[in-house]
């Protein structure tokens, strides 16, 4: 079938603003995981080919009912949303808890650290004795499963051992595999904590 020069031209702009799209959205990405060389612990830049589309930190279209500020958990969907206000939200993908391990119930933030130092609790050493080698903690820096930034959960004042933190397994975003907190990609996770004061409400969406 022929398509006239007039229709090729008519459809024209619309495919160029799709490919203009495309192209901001994928230089925006690409700024959102550049190097971080200014970091206690320098970060290279991640190679997008690295992180499925659909988990790279997006502003996105979100109608939902919690205010401006509210750091939202969709643990089925394995996305974190943080609600920007008139429809808005950032988007970024997340890992969760295996089953039976995942958070449940609303927290605050109660507290934040850059480069945290990570100590095991008493379930995850009983749950894996190879953790009993960390019991004495281990310092904040690349090898530290708590990554480059934690956000501490309370709730009722006291802490609840779960985290949203950074991780040091950037493979296990999109996946249910920790021992109960929210993982987020390095960058993620150094923007949210950029945008989420000490006191902001966290909501977690179960299955």
């Amino acid at each position: 079938m022929s398509i006239s020069r007039r229709g090729f031209l008519a459809g024209l702009p619309i495919f160029l603003a799709g490919c203009t799209a495309a192209g901001t959205e994928y230089r925006s990405a690409m700024l959102n995981y550049a190097a971080l060389p200014d970091e206690s612990f320098p970060l290279r830049a991640v190679p997008l080919d690295k992180i499925k589309p659909e988990l790279r930190r997006q502003e996105v279209a979100y109608e939902t009912k919690h205010p401006k500020g509210t750091v939202v958990v969709d643990t089925p969907a394995r996305r974190l949303y943080y609600v920007m206000g008139n429809g808005r939200a950032m988007r970024y993908g997340i890992g969760v808890g295996k089953e039976g391990l995942a958070l449940r119930g609303n927290a605050t933030v109660g507290r934040k650290a850059q480069w945290p130092s990570w100590t095991p609790t008493a379930n995850m050493i009983s749950r894996d004795p190879r953790n009993r080698e960390f019991a004495g903690g281990v310092p904040g820096g690349p090898n530290n499963p708590l990554g480059a930034r934690a956000l501490y959960l309370h709730r009722g004042g006291r802490d609840t051992m779960f985290r949203i933190h950074g991780t040091n397994q950037p493979q296990s975003i999109g996946h249910a595999m920790s021992s109960g907190c929210v993982r987020m990609l390095n960058h993620d996770v150094i923007d949210l904590y950029e945008r989420v004061p000490v006191g902001a409400k966290v909501v977690v969406i179960q299955a």
